[in-house]
């Protein structure tokens, strides 16, 4: 990595642009950076941290703004810019921290973000190219070239003895720290971590294991009773499952011999009950026998008693039978009787509604009577027409009042309705006349709206324009700025050829030939060019910059000239009313139009509502004459139906009679006919039936005395009807079905021989058989308790089993893990010096920095020290990262803290360039050609500042440039590239002595 150039704008003590040009400065190998305290000698050490990865070393680290210099203009913005080569690639980075600024417009301040700029040059196309405006972006492409982050740039690059003099004298944890952050060894911290919680995690893995076979082993207990003991161990400690297993299979074969003892003890059972149910069985076989025996014997003594009453019923039975022969007679008869019954009330209730002179007449004289009735009811027909036409008329008349009741109401209606035509005619022509009027004032707001939308956008367009406007100036002036810079540029560039021309021309003059300025041939004393030469290919380029520049200016003044015409022509078209105001007045404006435009569409409704009242109007005019024709037409047919109704009443009072009317009298008269019609049937369906009578009296006796019965009535007694015909036939069934089965149970020699044995003991079998099952049952019981605890102990230790061959591949790699992990944290026995992983690695780091140290150290103590690593524990601590001192005077190693002020100093700036190859290795050999050191030379004498000065001259041998940052003189003697930090009340400046 190799600076080239430096620009800060208000930045730290710096209020302008102030520019390094670390070329220049690097060009003799040594420079010096000096200047009184307070005027920004680390400040230009941070501009270079900050521009590379965004914020400042160590303490100085805050936020971005107070980067900001107190002694800036009010509307300069702080930026640093970095010219470098890093990985052979030419790169500038711009970096603008957050900026408060004032606001353009209004009072107070606004906030600028922060702003990144990445470039490259392009060599082939001899012009920078834009990379990435992305902080993120930057940051990670730094990074990724630099091979380090911010810690250890100021470490490798800013070397700061102070922070390497404390490293030299603190202990190891601190230097543990340091190096850590430097060498990154968090990886290795992570691993140490890792190892552990895998250790936590295993043993807690195993501890779960344990504890489920112990569950296992309670539940192995519980079911083997008092057979088996738990082990007295808990979860994690080493024999369980062997002392689980063990106790399961004890458990196990106790189990297996009470099992044995059940099965002897259930066989004995079962042929003990199974010779119980024998007995039982005989027993109630015995008794059941004896007992349908003696059933027997107490049935046919029953049937005994009950003799006398089965022949009385088969007598009965067979009196029914001759009786059945007599059974259609007595119907017939029982039929007649009651037929003549009904005729005879049928001719009572038809004589009671007739009238006195006809209570006793025959059948003949009352169906003359009836024939009377009708001929006198055929007579009233004509009567009935004529009472129906006087109803017609009735009703006529009453419609023809209804229709002039109507009429009455709807001419009222229309007399009122017609004398408030004129105000609502007039009403209605002035709702016309308001609308019209409406339209005219809406055309207008339509204009001024117009107006007023064209001032708002005119507004906006003019607020738009502003920000636009002030942006395009400020564009505007920085390429005016930068054109004045590229035109100085290519100025100075052209004065440093023409004072440098001579030895261009030089380079052209040949012995003999005439030179082109004075026309000489002989050439002495040619002009040599100096270093930092202006060729015409530099000068041509930088004119072509000035050219683009002037280009990029112009355009921008244009763009700026161009919006603010436009923003003039919109501030004249919106005024300087604000947006608001105007947006208020448009919207004011196109309310007032919708409520003209509502009023606007009533016009119509109005104009269709005039008209429809007219229309209205003319109907009711024409309503008024029709009902006047209607009254006249009505007057006269009123007459009519008056002389109509007359005749017909005159007509209807002699047909009525005494009865109120017509139909009354008819009524009576189809009564009167119809009483007499039906009491003259009555009377010839009695006769008829008392004659059929007679007749079934005579067939009944001659059945009953041809069937052997004496009179009719001892036949009807005699005969059966179904159902006790059913029920005595059902008797004499169940009599005969009983008297042969009692014959055949007694006949039966099983039940004989059975009922002459002794009674049969069931109390006694039925007790023996309970017993024999209890002891069954018990004893099957017993089995399968047995069974199992045998079938349950199995399946547990199973279990456990395969629990425990589950377990053993984690138990292993527990052991192993807290192996590893105990080496790693340095608590292991096998780890003898009790060193960490990560303090084994900063251990091997500390070496190689010990070992680059010591090449320079040597040189600058006059081969007197060498720094070594020590490992050796210090007091109760862990080993690994000592750092000693060896004095080849005395040859005795002693502890960096004896060396003196400027023995420390020396020796933590060898420590320091060591540090820095070291990183530089590990950040994969990217090489650094521009180092800074800060203070401490004040702490040594004159021969040994000059051996250090000879040390840092040598790495110019590694083409490398060595900034050195002291107030010490004699440095300024000895050192003749400068860069002088000055500082005044207006901010610090920065010149740049002894180079060209």
């Amino acid at each position: 990595m190799r600076l080239h150039r430096l620009d800060m704008t208000a930045f730290g003590p710096f209020g302008g642009a102030q520019r390094v040009d670390f070329d220049a400065l690097s060009a003799a190998g040594l420079f010096l950076l000096h200047g009184p305290t307070g005027a920004g000698k680390t400040s230009v050490l941070d501009a270079v941290c900050y521009a590379l990865y965004g914020s400042v070393p160590g303490a100085r680290q805050g936020q971005g703004t107070t980067l900001r210099s107190d002694h800036a203009a009010a509307g300069t913005r702080t930026q640093v810019t970095l010219d470098l080569t890093v990985a052979g690639r030419r790169l500038e980075i711009t970096r603008q921290p957050p900026w408060e600024r004032p606001k353009r417009r209004g009072s107070g301040t606004t906030v600028d973000k922060a702003q990144t700029w990445l470039r490259e040059y392009d060599a082939a196309a001899g012009a920078w190219k834009d990379l990435s405006r992305s902080h993120q972006e930057v940051g990670e492409e730094i990074t990724q070239l630099l091979g380090m982050s911010r810690e250890q740039f100021c470490q490798v690059v800013l070397l700061p003895q102070g922070d390497f003099a404390r490293f030299l004298r603190a202990d190891a944890e601190a230097r543990g720290k340091l190096l850590g952050r430097l060498f990154d060894t968090r990886r290795f911290a992570e691993v140490e971590k890792r190892l552990a919680e895998r250790r936590r995690t295993t043993e807690a893995r195993v501890r779960e294991g344990d504890a489920e076979l112990l569950a296992d082993a309670h539940r192995m207990q519980q079911a083997a009773g008092d057979a088996m003991e738990l082990p007295g161990l808990a979860p994690g400690e080493p024999g369980l499952a062997e002392a689980v297993l063990t106790a399961a299979a004890v458990a196990r074969a106790t189990a297996r011999e009470q099992l044995t003892v059940a099965h002897c003890r259930l066989s004995a059972a079962d042929s003990a009950h199974a010779a119980a149910e024998l007995a039982l069985d005989e027993a109630r076989e015995l008794a059941r026998l004896q007992s349908r025996f003696a059933q027997a014997q107490e049935r046919a003594a029953r049937l005994a008693e009950r003799a006398d009453e089965h022949h009385e019923a088969q007598r009965r039975m067979e009196r029914g039978r001759k009786a059945e022969a007599v059974a259609p007679a007595l119907e017939l008869r029982e039929a007649a009787d009651a037929e003549h019954a009904r005729a005879a009330a049928a001719e009572a209730r038809a004589r009671a509604l007739l009238p006195d002179g006809l209570a006793d007449a025959g059948a003949a004289g009352l169906a003359a009577a009836a024939r009377r009735a009708a001929e006198e009811l055929g007579a009233l027909e004509s009567a009935r027409r004529a009472e129906r036409r006087l109803a017609e008329l009735v009703a006529e008349r009453a419609d023809a009042d209804r229709q002039e009741r109507a009429d009455t109401e709807a001419l009222q209606e229309a007399e009122d309705w017609l004398a408030g035509w004129e105000s609502t005619r007039a009403g209605l022509r002035a709702r016309i006349e308001s609308a019209q009027e409406t339209a005219g004032q809406a055309q207008q707001l339509a204009v001024e709206r117009e107006s007023a939308e064209a001032r708002l956008a005119a507004a906006r367009t003019r607020d738009r324009l502003a920000g636009q406007t002030e942006e395009a100036r400020r564009r505007a002036l920085a390429s005016a700025e930068h054109a004045v810079r590229a035109k100085d540029h290519w100025l100075a560039l052209k004065e440093q050829r023409l004072n440098g021309i001579a030895a261009e021309l030089a380079a052209h003059l040949t012995d003999g030939e005439p030179c082109a300025v004075c026309g000489a041939t002989e050439h002495p004393a040619p002009a040599r060019r100096i270093a930092g030469h202006v060729d015409r290919d530099a000068e041509e380029r930088a004119l072509a910059g000035h050219q683009d520049a002037e280009e990029r200016r112009a355009g921008d003044e244009r763009r700026h000239a161009d919006l603010r015409a436009a923003l003039a022509a919109a501030t004249a078209e919106a005024g300087d009313a604000p947006v608001s105001r105007l947006a208020e007045e448009a919207a004011d404006l196109e309310r007032r139009l919708a409520r003209a435009h509502r009023k606007i569409s009533a016009l119509h409704a109005a104009r269709e509502e005039l008209r429809g009242a007219e229309e209205e109007h003319e109907r009711r005019l024409s309503d008024r004459r029709r009902a006047e024709v209607r009254a006249a037409a009505r007057q006269t047919r009123r007459e009519n139906l008056d002389r109509e109704q007359a005749a017909l009443e005159t007509e209807l009072a002699a047909a009525r009679g005494s009865a109120r009317t017509v139909r009354e009298r008819a009524a009576e008269l189809e009564r009167r006919a119809a009483v007499l019609t039906d009491a003259a049937e009555a009377v010839r369906a009695a006769e008829e039936s008392a004659v059929r009578l007679k007749d079934a009296d005579g067939r009944l006796a001659e059945a009953a005395f041809r069937a052997g019965f004496d009179t009719p009535r001892a036949a009807a007694a005699a005969l059966l009807d179904d159902a006790a015909h059913r029920e005595l036939q059902h008797r004499l069934d169940a009599w005969q079905s009983e008297e042969f089965a009692v014959r055949a149970v007694l006949a039966e020699a099983g039940t004989a021989a059975a009922a002459e044995r002794p009674p049969a003991d069931l109390a006694a079998a039925q007790a023996a058989a309970d017993a024999g099952a209890r002891r069954l049952r018990e004893a099957a019981s017993a089995r399968d308790a047995a069974a199992r605890r045998c079938a349950e102990l199995d399946r547990l230790s199973a279990r456990a089993a395969r629990g425990i061959r589950q377990l053993a591949p984690l138990r292993e790699e527990y052991d192993r893990v807290a192996r590893l992990a105990a080496l790693a944290a340095g608590t292991s026995a096998d780890n003898e010096r009790k060193m960490r992983l990560e303090s084994y690695v900063l251990a091997a780091r500390l070496e190689q920095v010990a070992a680059a140290a010591t090449v320079r150290l040597l040189r600058m103590s006059s081969g007197r020290y060498t720094l070594v690593h020590s490992d050796d524990r210090s007091g109760r601590g862990r080993s690994g990262l000592g750092l000693h001192v060896v004095d080849a005077w005395t040859g005795r190693e002693r502890d960096t803290a004896t060396l003196s002020g400027g023995e420390t100093f020396f020796a933590s700036l060898a420590l320091a360039l060591g540090l820095a190859d070291v990183v530089t290795d590990e950040a994969g050999g990217v090489r650094l050609d521009t180092l800074f050191i800060d203070e401490g030379f004040g702490s040594l004498d004159d021969q040994t500042l000059d051996e250090v000065l000879d040390v840092l001259d040598s790495l110019r041998e590694r083409d490398r440039s060595v900034g050195i940052v002291s107030h010490v003189p004699d440095l300024r003697r000895r050192i003749h590239a400068q860069l002088e930090i000055t500082k005044t009340r207006s901010g610090s400046t920065v010149r740049q002595r002894g180079v060209r």
